[in-house]
Parts: structure tokens; C-alpha cells; sequence
């Protein structure tokens, strides 16, 4: 499956999730919002990045995951739709014409995003891995299967990369010097290292790391995005690690702030 099969794929059965569904005042699990703020949010979203594929500047908080949350608010506020059906077809709508505006764009460099600049295929990943999130969110709200699976996770790791050291976590890191190595089960693998608290992220992981981070590709994604309680993780055997500094693995997700 490639990255524009993977959005287009993910919007449907996000799509498909909610229509028909009568009551979208729904809680969703481990959040504030409805299942129809949820939905508002997912199109509007779409159609920001759809925007910003075409080239189009569009101002969406500083890219601090406070300011992220702000600017959600706002927008859902000065946005009065919570239909299920509308709200679904406009998440399929707004996908496809992000997919159009990356096809138009295709050669050209970089945009401006809500997380600072990315390339088109990075925007897409950081799309991909927004629907993921929260048509998790849509799927535990609603009691059906959610559409993470191993092959879109490894898509999110453009996005991923780019991000990470823009939503680093100062605090905790401040002072620390390591490198890591996350590799997920069945491949794909990257690098991180902080020096002095200062981190680096690459799509190559370091030749002696620290700590080597092994994790099923599910359970990373989710708990890179705050939906699954890492020590939960590690408790299940869903998380492994091994180097010479093993006891750095449990401190890497409170490294990070997910947006």
C-alpha cells in the first residue's frame, strides 16, 4: 500500500465508521471531545492540509502542542457541523482533494505546516498519521475495530522523523546525552540522540547506540501519539530493549509531547 492509497483507504474507513451512527454526542475515550467533535475536527483538518498542499499559508497556532490545542478549539468552535453523514462525507471529500493538490504540486518544495516546514510526502505522512490517531479515537468511541496496521504505521514515519524534534519535551531532556535506536517488528528502524539535551532524529540509526528500542508496530504509533500507556506496553511484552544502557527505554516516551 502506498502513502496516497493509505490516506485515501483510511479516510473511507474512518468514513465508514461514522456514517449512520444517530447520536454523535458519543464520549470518546480519553478525551474531551464527542465523536462529533472528533469527526469536525478530522474534517477540517483535512481540509487545512489539503490547503496547504496547494500552497496555500494557513496560520494554525506556533507548533507547540499547546498552542496546536488552542487553535483546535477554536476551529471547532466557529464550526457548527457534527452530523455523522456530512462529517464523513466531507473527511473522504477533503482527503481527496489533498491527494488532487499533491498531485498538481508534486515538484515543488517545501510548505508550511501547523509543525513547521515539511515536503509534500511528509505533509502526507503527517496526514496519514493524524487520521490514524483519531479514527482510533472514532473506532474505541463507537466499539469497532480500528484500521492501524503495521504497513501505514511504517508510512508515519516520515512525519515521524520530521517531528520529533519539534514536539521534544525540554524538561525531561534537558542536560541528557544518549542515543537510541527504535526498530519496529518486521524492519523499520531509525535513530535518535541527544546531545546536552539537544536531539537529532534520522531515518539512520546510530552505529553503537545506547539503549535499542524493539516494538510492535501498533503499540508505537499509539503511544506516540498518547493513546497507549507505555508501562502498559512494556508490561505486555509489546516493548523491548537491550544495549548498553537498557534502563534508558522506559524514559524515552516522556521525551516527547505528543500534538
Amino acid at each position: 500500500m502506498g502513502l496516497a492509497d493509505a490516506i485515501r483507504a483510511t479516510a473511507e474507513e474512518i468514513a465508514a465508521l461514522l456514517r449512520g451512527v444517530p447520536d454523535t454526542d458519543i464520549p470518546v475515550p480519553r478525551s474531551e471531545w464527542s465523536v462529533g467533535a472528533a469527526a469536525a475536527h478530522l474534517a477540517q483538518a483535512n481540509e487545512l492540509m489539503a490547503d496547504v498542499a496547494a500552497g496555500h499559508e494557513r496560520r494554525y497556532g506556533d507548533g507547540t502542542p499547546q498552542s496546536l490545542a488552542a487553535a483546535n478549539e477554536r476551529a471547532l468552535a466557529e464550526f457548527g457541523e457534527r452530523g455523522a453523514d456530512p462529517l464523513a462525507g466531507m473527511i473522504v471529500e477533503q482527503a481527496e482533494a489533498f491527494l488532487r493538490a499533491v498531485d498538481q504540486h508534486a515538484v515543488e518544495g517545501t510548505v508550511v505546516t501547523p509543525l513547521g516546514p515539511m515536503s509534500r510526502a511528509e505533509l502526507g505522512s503527517y496526514l496519514l498519521t493524524h487520521l490514524l490517531g483519531h479514527g482510533y479515537d472514532l473506532a474505541r468511541a463507537l466499539g469497532r475495530p480500528h484500521m492501524i496496521d503495521r504497513a501505514r504505521v511504517e508510512l508515519s514515519l516520515p512525519f515521524m522523523i520530521t517531528a520529533m524534534p519539534r514536539v521534544v519535551n525540554a524538561t525531561a531532556t534537558a542536560g541528557l546525552t544518549a542515543c537510541y535506536t527504535v526498530r519496529l517488528w518486521g524492519g523499520a528502524r531509525f535513530g535518535v540522540t541527544f546531545t546536552g539535551g539537544a536531539v537529532a532524529v534520522s531515518p539512520q540509526p546510530p552505529s553503537r547506540p545506547d539503549c535499542t528500542i524493539l516494538t510492535e508496530p501498533v503499540t508505537f504509533l499509539l503511544m506516540a501519539l498518547g493513546r497507549c500507556d507505555p508501562r502498559g506496553a512494556i508490561a505486555r511484552g509489546r516493548v523491548l530493549a537491550w544495549g548498553r544502557k537498557p534502563w534508558l527505554a522506559p524514559r524515552f516516551p516522556t521525551l516527547f509531547t505528543a500534538p
